[in-house]
């Protein structure tokens, strides 16, 4: 390392680092928690100087919280001015209104140069103050599809647990505030200083995969007969372990191949292709999750023509492999864990 560098880290080390998270209505606590957790408690035992932390209200009143909690503060939005980095954690988008002040105050801090940290749906709270067009942000997967409504300008992507854009990070929903928190502190402090503060926290320092993993879907779609398409996708959903072709998909519609293609893009929102490979990770997770056949047998009976082609659709869909997706989901797993935290 160069002498400046040297300089740049030993000055990081040394630096007192401000860190305001704002709280206004409706903001959900889980998140502010967070927050408190990871940078406003002391800890002298990592020996580093640790951030100065300060809870900042929107407005100059007890600020209620989603579940009704009141909060008070002695800071406010002008105590923002002096923070180094801004944490904003997430609301219930659309049902309280923001104020006008609270938006500038994000603008502002972000014209200084200070980092801006979204938990969650409080993604929609930077994007409202104009912070996020043609930025690549998360949020919580069910809200992803509104916040790219809401701002097309925003380019969304609900697969991520969060993302680091530099001087504007976001993350996914509830438990993502804490894998962005401890990348933040890694950045600050270095790894060895994150591990330390997720041990006390008894959380992993790094979670593999993305939201894509937790989202709930359906094992087979329901199938209306009578819809575009409804019959011959009630059939190639029975059929997902059979090598599948478009020209047998367009016989059962009474199509050409191209035709069909054509007409399926146009009434499902895909090509055949990609539809079959969903159902097919749709069904392999629920094997995953519910039997101890091996990946192998997983691969065979969902329909992949080897167990390296299975790891490789499923790497790229999920961002986990399957081994360690069925680590996390295996229902043995899950009543192993239990019984181990009711033990403890």
């Amino acid at each position: 390392m160069s002498a400046s560098g040297r300089k740049d880290k030993e000055h990081q080390k040394t630096a007192m680092h401000t860190v305001a998270t704002i709280v206004y209505d409706a903001v959900n606590p889980f998140e502010l928690a967070v927050a408190t957790e990871v940078f406003g408690f002391e800890r002298p035992e990592l020996g580093v100087p640790w951030y100065r932390f300060m809870i900042t209200a929107s407005e100059p009143r007890p600020i209620r919280t989603s579940i009704g909690i009141l909060l008070t503060t002695p800071y406010s939005l002008e105590h923002v001015a002096s923070a180094d980095t801004i944490i904003v954690p997430s609301s219930r988008p659309g049902i309280v209104p923001v104020s006008e002040t609270l938006l500038e105050t994000l603008r502002q801090s972000y014209q200084r140069g200070a980092r801006l940290i979204a938990f969650c749906t409080g993604t929609f709270l930077l994007a409202a103050a104009g912070l996020l067009d043609g930025r690549r942000v998360t949020t919580h997967w069910a809200w992803a599809a509104e916040l790219a409504a809401r701002y097309p300008q925003v380019q969304v992507d609900p697969q991520r647990l969060y993302i680091d854009e530099g001087q504007v990070l976001t993350s996914a929903g509830t438990a993502a505030a804490i894998d962005l928190s401890l990348h933040v502190v890694r950045q600050d402090y270095g790894a060895e200083v994150a591990a330390a503060v997720a041990r006390r926290m008894v959380v992993p320092l790094h979670r593999d995969g993305g939201q894509a993993q937790y989202i709930e879907t359906p094992l087979l779609p329901v199938f209306d007969e009578g819809e575009p398409f409804g019959a011959t996708l009630a059939w190639m959903a029975a059929h997902l372990q059979e090598d599948l072709t478009v020209e047998q998909m367009a016989t059962r519609s009474a199509m050409s191949p191209r035709t069909f293609a054509r007409r399926f893009h146009a009434t499902v929102g895909t090509t055949p292709y990609q539809w079959l490979l969903q159902q097919r990770i749709v069904l392999a997770q629920r094997f995953l999750e519910t039997t101890s056949e091996t990946i192998e047998r997983v691969a065979t009976i969902c329909g992949f023509s080897s167990a390296a082609t299975f790891r490789l659709h499923f790497q790229r869909t999920l961002h986990i492999s399957p081994q360690a997706y069925r680590n996390a989901f295996h229902r043995e797993n899950r009543k192993e864990t239990a019984s181990s935290d009711h033990d403890r």
